[in-house]
């Protein structure tokens, strides 16, 4: 029974209100709790950094994931280092042997130019749902308001099922800056030029979620959310914290419209 007036929300098999969550090593005893009790409110998990390269029980947790209708993919870092070895054919070999559907396509540590990723792009998507990263793991890296949204749109226009803005786990770095706080003039730009509901900001942090909740929407697309709060946040997302307390009399904003900047 429904006694509150509160956002709507999307519902999987949703294609935005998506939380992406960011797996760095959560044993599989813990996950399969955690999934069973929260599943409906995940839609994709990173196996984070490189670290399916050495998970030993990759296979089990895959599968756990598959289970409960979670798309899993392998972090970016991982791409980029076969990449960087000239191996990327073996990460193919790699992530269909893992029988894993999702790439993404990164430059958070590597400068890999635009248009060779957009190449790959163009390649990966015949056989791969392919997200493409934009912005630097490195907080001295700030690149131009111009060349984020050329960037976003050439991969969205090559073929990306999504484009992620780059947080890192810190929250320090792309999107934001070194203090944390969302560079506000790019995130502007990227909504007035840019599909949000096309977009993952990299949201580590419950100040970052509730932000981009508030000046988007409930359903924002968020990433690298912790596991353990993706209750909270829905929770947030609803309207039930005190930060986003008054969202339904926003008139139910969702990520079809843009913030009021």
């Amino acid at each position: 029974m429904e006694f509150l007036n509160l956002p709507v929300r999307t519902e999987k098999d949703r294609e935005y209100g998506i939380t992406s969550i960011v797996d760095f090593g959560m044993p599989v005893g813990q996950l399969e709790h955690i999934l069973v009790d929260y599943h409906s409110y995940i839609d994709i998990a990173k196996i984070g950094v490189g670290s399916a390269y050495v998970t030993p029980n990759i296979e089990e947790k895959l599968a756990l994931y598959k289970k409960h209708n979670v798309k899993p993919y392998f972090g970016g870092t991982l791409f980029e280092k076969f990449y960087h070895q000239g191996k990327l054919d073996n990460y193919l070999t790699f992530l269909a042997k893992h029988n894993v559907e999702w790439i993404e396509v990164s430059t958070g540590v590597l400068d890999i130019d635009i248009d060779k990723r957009l190449d790959l792009v163009s390649t990966l998507k015949q056989n791969f749902n392919v997200i493409g990263e934009v912005g630097s793991k490195d907080a001295e890296i700030v690149m131009p308001l111009s060349q984020w949204t050329a960037e976003l749109d050439a991969l969205l226009e090559a073929g990306c099922k999504y484009v992620i803005t780059e947080g890192r786990d810190s929250g320090t770095a792309g999107i934001y800056d070194k203090t944390g706080k969302v560079r506000d003039g790019l995130l502007k730009d990227i909504l007035q030029n840019i599909d949000p509901q096309k977009v993952i900001f990299e949201a580590p942090h419950a100040k970052h979620q509730m932000f981009f909740i508030n000046q988007i929407g409930p359903n924002v697309n968020l990433g690298n959310v912790k596991i353990q709060d993706v209750l909270l946040l829905e929770a947030q997302r609803c309207g039930l914290r005190n930060e986003t307390f008054f969202m339904e009399v926003q008139n139910e904003i969702s990520c079809d419209k843009t913030s009021s900047y």
